[in-house]
């Protein structure tokens, strides 16, 4: 993807400012930010989608605070899975709704795992029984999990900060 090159405007600046931080927990939240803005709705969406045509914007994120959520447990699992059933077993995967993220990598000779999915509960036990019943729908047996150990501050990168 080619990124075009233009001239950020002071709006195009402020905007930039309130995508950095959460979205208002809202039905709306777009709306909330244009009326920051002082700008309609629709010109705030064009905008961003012309950031996304351009490859100024690469996408927008939702973050799971899990410990807020009420989840004191997570764990990475990752699974080994023939390579012509991963996107079948990866649907089906990311269909659970334990489940936050799914996704493929490669494999490596000491490293056969090719589909990662992070899964949250309320407790380790949770945990367990949902990879169990997970693996028994999936039919996939080799998989490891990683439970987390600490949590590290996970931060973005930051534009025109005042």
């Amino acid at each position: 993807m080619q990124i075009e090159t233009f001239l950020l405007t002071e709006k195009d600046r402020q905007i930039i400012r309130l995508l950095q931080e959460d979205l208002p927990l809202c039905p709306n939240p777009y709306q909330v930010l244009a009326e920051k803005l002082a700008i309609p709705e629709e010109e705030l969406m064009l905008t961003i989608n012309r950031y996304l045509e351009a490859g100024l914007l690469r996408r927008l994120g939702a973050v799971l605070k899990h410990q807020q959520a009420g989840f004191d447990c997570n764990v990475l699992v990752v699974w080994q899975v023939p390579p012509q059933q991963v996107m079948e077993v990866g649907k089906k995967l990311a269909s659970f709704s334990q489940v936050s993220h799914c996704y493929q990598r490669p494999t490596y000779p000491e490293w056969p795992y090719n589909l990662f999915s992070m899964l949250h509960a309320t407790s380790p036990e949770e945990c367990e029984r949902t990879i169990l019943q997970i693996s028994q729908a999936i039919g996939i047996k080799e998989y490891l999990p990683l439970y987390s150990l600490k949590e590290l501050k996970k931060i973005s990168m930051r534009y025109f900060e005042e």
